[in-house]
């Protein structure tokens, strides 16, 4: 297995009650996944909803305590509660075909297996869009994967784009320290009312899944669930900080410039873009669709049924990494079993 984030955790917790040997190769060097990197100024209480992990009831922190180090101190208490098998940090540089078996190639040497769970999420792979006129801004450019707090706006003029809760939740949170804000998205976005429940939440996984099923890249969660409108949100749209503008046409030395010929000059430009899936080490496979996706039935790569993806697509969220553990599981111990059979 690859990756030790919710659904990694998930998965090895099943791997283990069905008594399959495995070792999960995780890149970080403590417990966490993608959570250790959260900006520090993430709160519990901005954070949307955690689904505890199979076997072990998440406790709610102090919501003042960062999100960074919450989140974290569970999964390294879940890890040591069922004694999961994860070395770390290993980095994974490609999984290559070994005629029935896999062999996974890493910094630390090589594993070869019968099976494969990749979890490796997004974290490692911000992705950046390109505008005309990119390169000549001469202020600085960050992506969210960057962001550590709203000092290091103070007094500047700030560009957010992207239509994501990221870009809402920083822009609300740097704006009061910033000179002046814009907020621009290609899209107007659809703010939802109400309680992100589970039953919501299986609902947006079915959405986000069927998708996935026909071999195309996955979307966001957020395209499907729309925005939040918390009573923080609905206080910053009162003030004018979350007036969304549309996407710019270029990028200037000074500032951002719309077709119209408005512009606003900017000392930053904070990328709240999003991720794509971190599955360059599983290239050598050519397990991608014409779709630019990886075609998948549940968690089963359609192309080689010997490897499942769990967080990628409808599994990237934290209710839909467990059913995917738990489903990868079944799945793979199914495809083993026969293996047994035709031996």
């Amino acid at each position: 297995m690859i990756g030790a984030g919710q659904a990694g955790l998930s998965a090895s917790y099943f791997l283990r009650r069905r008594g399959v040997d495995h070792v999960v190769l995780d890149a970080n060097d403590a417990p966490g996944g993608a959570w250790l990197h959260r900006w520090p100024s993430l709160r519990m209480r901005t954070v949307h909803g955690i689904h505890e992990l199979p076997g072990m009831p998440f406790e709610q922190p102090d919501p003042d305590e960062p999100a960074n180090e919450a989140i974290p101190s569970y999964f390294a208490r879940y890890e040591q509660l069922f004694d999961l098998p994860v070395i770390r940090p290993v980095n994974v540089t490609q999984v290559v075909d070994d005629g029935p078996l896999l062999r996974v190639e890493t910094t630390d040497g090589a594993w070869t297996a019968r099976g494969l769970v990749n979890a490796t999420g997004t974290w490692r792979r911000p992705f950046w869009p390109h505008y005309p006129g990119q390169e000549t801004f001469r202020g600085r450019q960050l992506h969210t994967a960057d962001y550590r707090g709203p000092a290091e706006f103070a007094g500047k003029r700030v560009v957010v784009v992207g239509g994501g809760a990221s870009a809402t939740q920083l822009l609300m949170e740097l704006a009061p320290a910033a000179a002046e804000t814009r907020w621009v998205t290609r899209h107007e976005p659809v703010w939802r009312e109400g309680p992100f429940t589970e039953e919501y939440g299986r609902w947006v996984v079915g959405m986000v899944e069927e998708r996935v099923r026909r071999g195309l890249a996955p979307r966001s969660v957020v395209s499907v669930t729309g925005l939040p409108l918390t009573d923080q949100a609905r206080a910053a749209i009162a003030a004018g900080v979350l007036h969304r503008r549309p996407m710019f046409d270029r990028i200037t030395p000074a500032g951002v410039e719309w077709a119209s010929g408005e512009r606003f000059d900017a000392d930053v430009i904070l990328w709240a873009t999003g991720f794509r899936h971190d599955l360059d080490h599983l290239a050598p496979l050519h397990l991608r669709s014409a779709g630019g996706g990886v075609l998948v039935d549940g968690t089963r790569v359609v192309a080689d049924p010997r490897i499942h993806l769990v967080g990628y697509g409808p599994s990237a969220s934290t209710i839909g990494a467990n059913r995917a553990g738990r489903s990868a599981v079944r799945e793979l111990v199914r495809y083993l079993d026969s293996l047994k059979v035709a031996s």
